[in-house]
């Protein structure tokens, strides 16, 4: 259950600048104030399927909104669907009241269920009460089945606590780890992703993170930085997993956070921009994929807790100034795809079918003659 930073380099290595805000210190969604990732990662089993025994590549990740309880202190947020062949829980009370109540959390299509039990049966073994704990938690989900067992049901209770227990600020693991370790994204080993902004402070000062689990599009799309590696690195040169793939197969999830002080309507519009990101590297919400986004804001804070005249006092932003913040989520999303593409390494899973990494060498070499050559796209 390793949860280690991949040894292989990310974008920003590679000297892939998106956009024109920096990064925060760990180039990570937990550059957010109080925002923790956790993850917990099974692999084991190699060899033919047998459904119940593995092999088994999978796995959750979960998202903490803040460093407190956000059952008694939620905060606002707001999702997008850009295809809907997928599902995340919980969004219709989010969608109704604008608070997320829970943490997140990512897995696999057939092992929502599960994981969505485990968050309330967690609160409940910290003490939670029937007034403390009521909740829908939000688990998202993206189809691990080309290489894991994904119907022997291997995510227990346990292993979601274990998920909980470890969130943390700081570096994010990324690429074949809790939920993104059995996912395959653009034809190449996929996997879990990170990036965030800093806007300056004539913009606020704000800062945005990005985690994606990244589980999606087709190779001949694949853009990287304006470059057409898909293109380059056909199937010809690097095979893409074959099988009979079901309908579903496809899939990002993307969370995203903010400092800023929004309203679950902006949070909405907030989530929106990630698609600006997938598209740039070659997503386009395949009817078979299921694109579903979510943005929580914690500016504004102790929403449970109104006055003694019931009346809750909060901040928002000018909608007039929400264009930079646009801009930081489009450019998070799109970086934190390329970092799960990086991070990730060769895997294999039931009957030998395999996603292979990204070719690093490849990558750069690709990156340094469009960089110089005729192909310069400017980006």
């Amino acid at each position: 259950m390793s949860h280690q930073p991949s040894q292989r380099p990310r974008a920003r290595d590679l000297d892939i600048i998106i956009g024109r805000f920096p990064p925060g210190l760990n180039n990570a969604i937990t550059d957010v104030p109080g925002v923790r990732v956790g993850h917990t990662t099974l692999i084991h089993g190699d060899g033919s399927l047998r459904v119940g025994q593995g092999p088994v590549r999978t796995g959750v990740t979960v998202v903490y909104p803040h460093e407190a309880d956000v059952g008694a202190d939620p905060v606002y947020a707001g999702a997008h669907i850009l295809n809907g062949n997928g599902e995340m829980t919980g969004l219709h009370w989010i969608t109704e009241s604008g608070f997320l109540t829970t943490p997140i959390a990512l897995t696999n299509t057939h092992s929502v269920g599960v994981v969505r039990d485990a968050i309330i049966s967690y609160a409940v073994r910290r003490g939670a009460t029937y007034e403390t704990s009521w909740s829908l938690p939000v688990v998202a989900e993206t189809y691990d089945g080309i290489l894991s067992d994904i119907n022997g049901m291997h995510i227990r209770p346990e292993h979601v606590w274990q998920a909980l227990d470890a969130a943390s600020t700081g570096v994010v693991a990324e690429g074949n780890v809790g939920g993104g370790t059995g996912m395959i994204c653009h034809g190449f080993k996929g996997g879990i992703g990170t990036a965030s902004r800093v806007l300056p402070s004539s913009y606020g000062g704000w800062i945005t993170g990005v985690v994606v689990q990244a589980n999606h599009g087709s190779r001949h799309r694949l853009t990287i930085n304006g470059v057409p590696v898909g293109q380059e690195l056909g199937n010809e040169k690097i095979p893409v997993p074959r099988f009979d793939v079901p309908a579903g197969s496809g899939s990002i999830i993307v969370v995203i956070a903010t400092n800023a002080p929004l309203l679950p309507l902006q949070c909405r519009r907030l989530a929106q921009r990630a698609t600006i990101g997938i598209a740039r590297t070659g997503g386009i919400g395949e009817n078979s994929s299921g694109d579903l986004f979510l943005a929580f804001a914690t500016g504004n804070r102790t929403l449970n807790t109104p006055a003694a005249d019931h009346v809750l006092h909060v901040r928002t932003l000018a909608n007039d100034a929400m264009t930079p913040l646009f801009e930081a989520v489009a450019d998070a999303t799109e970086e934190a795809i390329v970092n799960a593409l990086c991070a990730a390494t060769t895997t294999v899973g039931g009957d030998g079918r395999t996603a292979y990494e990204l070719p690093i060498d490849e990558l750069r070499k690709l990156l340094h003659e469009y960089r110089r050559g005729p192909h310069h796209t400017g980006r």
